[in-house]
């Protein structure tokens, strides 16, 4: 993958130059400090990446010249994480490693043991945060589809609107939660097919409470277990965004 990559969405689909944003500029020459004649590779976001050579290195305005276009293939799945809000900075962390593993849609739930309370203006900046966030990772690891964050939202509403995926799974200490392998399985036998689109939620500190969990079966999600231990939110996000991805891609054997 070249050094440098920087966000941009250009006119039009095939253009001969792109001139970057005042912030872009800034990361590229300023904190990079790209040179002209580098590679540069610009991306929407959307899948489609223009392989540049920086044709100015201006800290406020550099401009690119494209030398081609490509469109990255899309994943064969689509993965949505509703994360309960946890404490501190950890849902950048959850934000930035989703982002990493291929995540397509994170939505951010206040539920019962919530801590953390948004509405208005402050869910409005953190929303910005977030995505401040998702394309700083999706620079740092060459991922050219930038999640879709959506508005802070009730998780008890989520979970009954919730509809249109093939898999609806929660991670869940409760007894009776069954291996993420079995679950997929099941579902491979029953549709002869791989799910495509999965939503997983992930609860706060302190898990969701055995009332939202029972709502969750009234819904049609589907208790997934993470194992013996007790995980930190974040902890617990990432491991089950991991398994789920990783065996979306393996071919059952």
């Amino acid at each position: 993958m070249p050094d440098f990559r920087v966000h941009a969405r250009p006119p039009t689909a095939d253009p001969a130059e792109i001139a970057l944003t005042a912030d872009e500029s800034h990361h590229l020459v300023a904190v990079n400090r790209a040179t002209e004649g580098a590679t540069v590779v610009a991306f929407d976001g959307r899948g489609a990446e223009w392989i540049c050579e920086l044709a100015k290195a201006d800290k406020r305005s550099a401009l690119l010249r494209v030398r081609f276009h490509q469109k990255a293939k899309p994943l064969p799945y689509s993965i949505t994480l509703g994360q309960a809000l946890p404490m501190g900075g950890a849902m950048d962390s959850i934000v930035r490693k989703a982002t990493e593993i291929g995540v397509a849609r994170i939505v951010p739930l206040q539920s019962e043991r919530t801590q953390v309370h948004l509405d208005g203006a402050r869910a409005e900046s953190k929303i910005d945060k977030w995505e401040g966030a998702a394309l700083e990772a999706a620079k740092q690891c060459g991922n050219p589809w930038l999640p879709e964050i959506q508005p802070v939202q009730p998780a008890a509403a989520f979970m009954e609107s919730a509809r249109g995926y093939d898999l609806k799974l929660i991670a869940s200490l409760q007894p009776g939660a069954r291996p993420l392998k079995t679950v997929l399985a099941a579902y491979r036998s029953a549709q002869n097919r791989a799910p495509r689109d999965v939503l997983w939620l992930v609860g706060p500190e302190g898990d969701f409470t055995p009332a939202e969990m029972s709502q969750s079966r009234t819904f049609g999600f589907e208790p997934i277990t993470l194992g013996p231990l007790v995980l930190r939110c974040e902890t617990a996000a990432v491991y089950a965004l991991s398994i789920l991805s990783y065996e979306l891609q393996t071919p059952p054997g």
